[in-house]
């Protein structure tokens, strides 16, 4: 049993207006409610002229107005066909006892076929219709012994037309739902490619950031960096050729105003997106720089492996934590490449217990960390590990560094999770 809505519904095979067909479905409703009344209405007037029983003749002919008019109110909101088949079967039967009483109400097939068209299959409509048809051709046999052909082939060209007018007015209705569900779907349609475009222009504005990130970057590298490295080279040099005791001072004060300044614009492009991270998530940037690693090593005839291990679900976490644990990376993967002269590195990036984890492990030469820890793990060492390390700080997180020498070593570096949507309005106050 087919349920229905109230808009543009289907009641079995037999669909309901939608919220557009209302207008013509009233004025076809409306014409075929003044059908009823005048069938009958003609029906009991020709039945009295003719001389039927006045109280009987009237019983049916109001019977079978109430029962219409009665499908009309409350069978139409009935969402089971079968109720309103069988609304039209009882009428059915109402007019086949009002033909009883005078043939006189064969009119009233006309509407039957029109309700048959409608309620009915194709199928089963010509099949009643024609039953329907043969009690009228019959009835005024029955009632006074003769008939004509106009009895035949009036109500033959009357059943033919009505159930025509029944089967148009449901592909109307028909046509109507699909229109309205045509235009439901070009809304949804419309909604849909307002919602992809205002993504795409989202993703387009955060690309052109990130482009715009890197650009600044490595600007600031190549010209300001430089330049003050510069400036601190040659007041440092200057300072030890100086005769005068203030001039010394002033080019050593240069000096330190210099490297502090330098130290500032490391900080900055440090900040800023390395271009691995560009149009790549985190896993995608290492596999990028591991990649390079291998590709440098194999065009210098070393032995040095790199591998990148991803493990479980890596989340999109948010730019600044990305950009720390790519900068560990990079200068953990130098140091093995240049110094530890190692055969293997394995780099494993893993997310577990709310904290993104970054381990590089390499089987080079090591190093004595307790010395490192007391001569190079500040800031100021530029994008050393010192560094690093104080970025890492700064975002809750930290880096491990295990080895010794002639063991390999180990770097650990991690930070707490925070998705990228967490941190989004950072992100675009920062951009």
């Amino acid at each position: 049993m087919t349920k229905a809505d109230p808009e543009g519904a289907r009641v079995g095979d037999v669909p309901l207006p939608s919220r557009s067909d209302r207008p013509v479905v009233r004025a076809v409703r409306g014409g075929q409610h003044l059908i009823a009344i005048a069938l009958v209405t003609v029906g009991l007037i020709r039945a009295l002229l003719t001389g039927a029983e006045p109280f009987a003749t009237s019983v049916v002919a109001l019977a079978m107005l109430a029962w219409y008019f009665a499908g009309m109110i409350f069978v139409e909101s009935l969402l089971q066909r079968s109720r309103r088949v069988l609304w039209w079967v009882v009428l059915l039967a109402v007019w086949g006892l009002a033909v009883v009483v005078s043939a006189e109400f064969v009119w009233v097939a006309f509407l039957l076929w029109m309700l048959a068209g409608y309620l009915l299959g194709m199928a089963s409509a010509l099949v009643v219709s024609a039953l329907v048809f043969i009690v009228v051709v019959i009835a005024p046999l029955i009632h006074h012994g003769t008939t004509n052909y106009a009895s035949v082939l009036g109500p033959l060209i009357g059943g033919v037309f009505a159930i025509g007018i029944a089967r148009g007015y449901l592909q109307l209705v028909r046509e109507g739902h699909e229109r309205e569900q045509l235009l439901d779907s070009l809304t949804r349609s419309q909604r849909e490619a307002a919602h992809l475009q205002d993504e795409l222009a989202l993703a387009q504005r955060h690309a052109g950031a990130s482009e715009e990130r890197t650009r600044i970057s490595r600007d600031l590298h190549d010209t300001v960096a430089q330049q003050l490295s510069s400036i601190r080279l040659l007041s440092h040099a200057a300072a030890g050729k100086a005769v005068d005791v203030n001039d010394s001072k002033a080019l050593a004060h240069v000096g330190q105003l210099a490297t502090e300044s330098l130290t500032d614009v490391r900080r900055i492009i440090a900040a800023l997106a390395p271009a691995e991270l560009e149009a790549a998530a985190l896993p995608d940037a290492l596999e990028t720089i591991v990649g390079r690693i291998r590709a440098e090593a194999a065009a210098q005839g070393s032995t040095l492996r790199a591998d990148l291990r991803l493990e479980g679900m890596m989340p999109a976490i948010d730019t600044e934590s990305e950009v720390a644990l790519l900068r560990a990376a990079q200068s953990a993967l130098a140091n093995a490449a240049q110094h530890s002269r190692a055969d293997r590195v394995v780099v494993t990036l893993a997310c577990q217990d709310d904290v993104v984890r970054l381990d590089i492990v390499d089987d080079g030469v090591g190093f004595d960390v307790a010395k490192w820890e007391a001569s190079t793990p500040t800031a100021e060492a530029g994008y050393g590990l010192g560094f690093i390390r104080s970025r890492l700080v700064q975002l809750g997180g930290g880096i491990d560094i295990v080895s010794s020498p002639g063991e390999g070593t180990t770097l650990s570096a991690h930070v707490p999770l925070r998705l990228s949507g967490e941190a989004g309005n950072q992100r675009e106050e920062a951009l």
